[in-house]
């Protein structure tokens, strides 16, 4: 096992009934290092990330983050399920932006950044108003704290959904597909502020179809389908000179 591991994945199964999501996925990503996974629809991208951040149950295989069993516990050489408490506390360290804003529409993108803190940290409100100012000017809406959700451009709800991530100061940033519900002229300014994140030294993984972002800013791409990790290397290596038939295929057809 690296020790310089953040995230490491053995064995990792998961089936919705007889459908097979995740067949013995192994994975490790380093702290600071960027990954984009890329594969189809279906290919179990979405729920791989999901079970990272213990939203979703595994059937079997071992998923550490920082060193610690994500959901479990070990107890001698047995693991049991942690207490609701306890995940909680565990998922407050990973940060996922979604294909969907998941914004509260009654609360302003102040509020929305500050409820996290408030309620999972026991922040104090100045202090939590104080942190989400900063992240909101960060992501380029100093000028928007006091709107609603419904008064922003997706691109805009995208921005305040990854300042609300990052006010729980993640160790782990996961985004799935964080631009795919986003008209053609809002993608960049979504991109540009997660180029920023990596370059500030964030581990993050990453769900996209965007290749050139992948191809400018992964340390590493992994390539899965039908639940499976069929290959991954540099973006250089991946991109340009995949190894497998299945990779070449895929990028043939989205390129």
């Amino acid at each position: 096992m690296n020790s310089d591991a953040l995230v490491t994945i053995a064995g990792l199964r998961k089936s919705y009934g007889p459908l097979q999501v995740l067949n013995d996925i192994s994975l490790e990503v380093r702290r600071g290092e960027v990954v984009c996974i890329l594969g189809p629809s279906g290919s179990g991208k979405s729920t791989l990330l999901r079970c990272i951040n213990h939203l979703e149950t595994f059937d079997s295989g071992l998923l550490e983050v920082d060193g610690q069993f994500v959901g479990y516990r070990r107890e001698g050489m047995r693991l049991h399920e942690r207490s609701r408490k306890d995940v909680a506390r565990q998922r407050s360290r990973v940060g996922m932006v979604f294909q969907r804003f998941n914004l509260f529409p009654h609360l302003t993108v102040l509020e929305n950044v500050c409820l996290g803190p408030l309620i999972v940290r026991k922040v104090k409100q100045k202090a939590a108003e104080d942190r989400a100012r900063e992240l909101l000017d960060r992501v380029g809406l100093a000028g928007r704290v006091d709107f609603y959700p419904a008064q922003l451009s997706g691109g805009q709800q995208q921005r305040v959904a990854i300042a609300r991530a990052l006010a729980l100061d993640p160790m782990l940033m996961l985004f799935d597909e964080p631009t795919s519900a986003l008209d053609t002229e809002l993608v960049a300014e979504v991109l540009s502020v997660m180029r920023e994140l990596a370059d500030s030294g964030m581990t993050m993984i990453v769900v996209t179809h965007e290749i050139k972002f992948a191809r400018d800013v992964a340390d590493r791409i992994v390539f899965m389908d039908e639940g499976k990790v069929i290959e991954q290397g540099p973006p250089a290596e991946i991109l340009s000179a995949p190894k497998e038939e299945r990779t070449r295929s895929f990028l043939a057809h989205i390129g």
